[in-house]
């Protein structure tokens, strides 16, 4: 099938690696070249350091990297992040660029997850990660300078369904309360009923193979996706209350074979009342944006998405 890619993103796409998650061994092995989303230099300091958030039920500890501007006296916004990878690879390193940029550019504490990856630590195994540092986020204000009524979660691809997942979760278990969520292109729904799901099979950066593989992964070994009884936690689409949720921002690509997921899920947010804002990218793919950055449709992608955050941080008029 043919696709009309932005012609700046076009030239890139021979770059990517060919990636079957079904050799997961392999994937892992060249997973630096998967994931590698390129250097970012911030236009101010940022102190980085490493922490361990306990965690309940006899769970493991969670680590996580913390990202705060210098400089910036007082309490910030706090927003955790989870990172992207198929549930399967990904890591804080991968990612790091992103999460230096939003902590510098945005002007939040950012509180990147080291969450178990699956299929060795299936659901909920992540969700209870994220959970524990969010919580560990929201408990422990003074010692990160972290304004607790200015929470917020983020995460890109499935770390975007991750984080989905962590809004519904807290909401019912009543809190920590969130400010906003922020899903870029997010990866929602098991049953992989869409159109778009249906018919890019051959798109780069994630086709359909790709997403039955990782979701097979992810919720325990294969004849579990598309049942009955699958966690909205796990796949926020199934979830049949929306109402009560954070202000969000969903980001979607044209040639994405998870957009109509993504739109269907901003659709139901805004019926039920949640403050929500979708932009579709024309001529992108899933992953575009960090495989050829200077592009100006991917210039455009990162503005907004800093925007979209100071917006639902609450730093938009510190900024000005």
């Amino acid at each position: 099938m043919s696709y009309g890619y932005d012609p700046e993103l076009t030239p890139w796409i021979d770059l990517l690696p060919d990636v079957d998650f079904a050799e997961l061994d392999r994937v892992r092995r060249v997973e630096a070249e998967i994931m590698e989303f390129g250097q970012y230099e911030p236009p101010a300091p940022v102190d980085v350091h490493e922490a361990t958030v306990p965690a309940s039920d006899g769970a493991p500890e969670v680590g996580v990297r913390v990202y705060r501007p210098t400089g910036r006296s007082g309490r910030l916004p706090g927003l955790l992040y989870v990172h992207g990878g198929g549930f399967a690879i990904g890591s804080v390193d991968a990612f790091h660029g992103e999460t230096t940029r939003i902590a510098a550019e945005v002007g939040a504490v950012v509180v990147s997850v080291k969450y178990r990856l699956a299929p060795e630590h299936p659901f909920p195994a992540a969700l209870d990660d994220c959970y524990a540092a969010l919580r560990w986020m929201a408990s422990h204000g003074d010692e990160l300078g972290v304004d607790p009524e200015r929470l917020g979660v983020a995460g890109e691809s499935s770390g975007a369904g991750l984080a989905a997942g962590l809004a519904l979760y807290a909401r019912d278990r009543g809190g920590p309360a969130l400010a906003m969520q922020y899903l870029g292109v997010p990866v929602l729904d098991d049953r992989l009923d869409t159109r778009s799901m249906r018919i890019f099979t051959d798109t780069p950066g994630w086709n359909r193979h790709n997403a039955e593989v990782t979701w097979d992964y992810y919720l325990g070994g294969q004849g579990r996706r598309g049942g009955d009884d699958i966690s909205p936690y796990a796949a926020p689409a199934r979830a049949g209350d929306l109402s009560g949720l954070p202000p969000t921002y969903i980001t979607a690509g044209e040639f994405d074979p998870v957009r109509d997921e993504d739109l269907a899920y901003a659709q139901r947010l805004i019926a039920s009342g949640v403050p929500t804002e979708v932009h579709v990218f024309p001529g992108t793919f899933h992953g575009s944006t960090q495989l050829a950055p200077q592009a100006r449709v991917s210039r455009r992608i990162v503005a907004e998405q800093l925007l979209a955050l100071r917006r639902g941080l609450g730093t938009e008029e510190e900024e000005d």
